[in-house]
């Protein structure tokens, strides 16, 4: 009996905690800013790109590791002609057609001068990349978004979405072309927009599942946590929106629109977690669909650069993911 009136107050307090800590991780699990996780059809092994230099590339047998680092995809850098081509941001990496297209951001802190570019492989392996440059999403001093962060969401319409932004105006969604190296031509339209504070929504990324679309996105203040810690709260966090059409109408689990501020709460937060954020979502043939992540491990560090991979399991029990 005194067994069960304890073991009662910490279930809940485990159920109050909210979120599950991350998922065991071996080998190389730093050096993961803006994860982009990708399986290879060919044979299973799974591959990491991140953010920083030419974009750093790990490769694994298992999602959770022994994660071992190759090299770099673009070790020459970028050849668009703007501040950061040697420093590129946020890659996002896709299978199309029997093709990898890596999509990644040329840019410099806290500038609007930015240019998502695109590259190719078949195989994802160092030294197979092809840099094609631009893929026609730029933007300067003057316009309602940033061109960083992008994401391609292949549509069973037969179009291809990329949604991308941060900060200013936050988030914006544009078509590509068939050949996934440059856009239809049809313009930007803004998908998500917190009007309030600073307007710090970034990361974008978008999946479809029983009927809904959900864009999931970074919200709050990312990096420099060693030197300016942000208000409690204030840090990254993920959250997500969702529609019946890819293309407009997000809303929250309370029915807020995701241009007016709305955005449900997935990741935020706690434990040893901070800042978690930069996500993406995989659904692994091996273990379901997952959220994946950067995060800083409070009992390491709070540089940018010891910032480590996280992934935890998505439950979709009513329709939103929790994890």
């Amino acid at each position: 009996m005194l067994f069960s009136l304890l073991a009662v107050p910490l279930a809940l307090a485990s159920m109050v905690a909210g979120y599950a800590n991350p998922m065991a991780c071996s080998g190389v699990c730093t050096n993961t800013h803006d994860p982009a996780l990708i399986r290879r059809t060919s044979d299973g092994e799974y591959f990491r790109f991140a953010t920083g230099g030419g974009i750093a590339i790990h490769k694994a047998s298992s999602l959770t590791g022994p994660w071992v680092y190759q090299g770099e995809a673009l070790s020459g850098g970028s050849k668009i002609d703007n501040s950061g081509a040697k420093d590129m941001w946020a890659p996002d990496v896709s299978y199309v057609g029997g093709t990898y297209y890596m999509y990644y951001a040329v840019s410099a802190f806290g500038t609007q001068n930015s240019v998502i570019g695109v590259a190719t492989s078949k195989t994802m392996e160092v030294g197979s990349w092809t840099d094609h440059g631009s893929a026609g999403i730029s933007s300067t001093t003057g316009k309602p978004y940033n061109a960083i962060d992008p994401n391609l969401y292949v549509g069973s319409d037969g179009k291809y979405y990329m949604q991308f932004g941060s900060f200013w105006t936050d988030i914006f969604q544009t078509t590509m072309k068939s050949s996934l190296t440059g856009t239809s031509g049809s313009g930007a339209t803004n998908i998500a927009f917190n009007g309030s504070g600073t307007h710090s929504l970034e990361g974008s990324y978008m999946v479809y599942r029983d009927n809904y679309y959900y864009l999931f996105f970074s919200s709050g203040q990312c990096c420099n946590y060693d030197t300016s810690r942000p208000a409690k709260g204030d840090e990254y966090k993920i959250m997500v929106c969702r529609s019946t059409s890819p293309t407009s109408g997000f809303v929250d689990k309370n029915k807020v629109s995701c241009l007016n501020g709305g955005g449900t709460e997935v990741l935020a937060s706690h434990d040893h977690v901070y800042g978690p954020g930069g996500q993406g979502v995989y659904n692994d043939p091996k273990n379901g669909w997952v959220l994946y992540y950067h995060y800083v491990d409070t009992t390491v560090s709070y540089l940018d650069g010891d910032k480590k991979l996280g992934i935890n399991k998505i439950s979709w029990s009513g329709g939103w993911p929790s994890v």
